[in-house]
C-alpha cells in the first residue's frame, strides 16, 4: 500500500467521523442511529466474501472499526 493510499484512508475516516458528529450535533440522527451505521459498517466487512487477500483486508477493516467503537473515539460517546 502506498503512502498516498494510507493518507487517503486516514482522510476518509476523518471526514466520515466529522460527518457523523455533525449529523448528531444537528440532531439529524440520534446517537443510536449513528452507532447502528458504524456497527453495520463493521458487519459488512465481517461478512464479506472474496479471495484470501480480500478477506484479510475485510477482517482488518472490521477489526479497526470495532476498535474505534470500543475505544470511545467515535461520535463523542463511544
Amino acid at each position: 500500500m502506498s503512502e498516498q493510499d494510507i493518507y487517503s484512508g486516514i482522510a476518509a475516516l476523518t471526514l466520515c467521523e466529522s460527518l457523523l458528529l455533525a449529523l448528531n450535533d444537528a440532531r439529524v440522527l440520534p446517537e443510536s442511529e449513528i452507532m447502528g451505521i458504524v456497527r453495520d459498517a463493521a458487519a459488512t466487512h465481517e461478512n464479506a466474501s472474496g479471495s484470501e487477500e480480500e478477506l484479510e483486508k475485510h477482517k482488518a477493516v472490521a477489526a479497526l472499526i470495532n476498535r474505534i467503537i470500543s475505544s470511545g473515539n467515535s461520535v463523542r460517546r463511544i
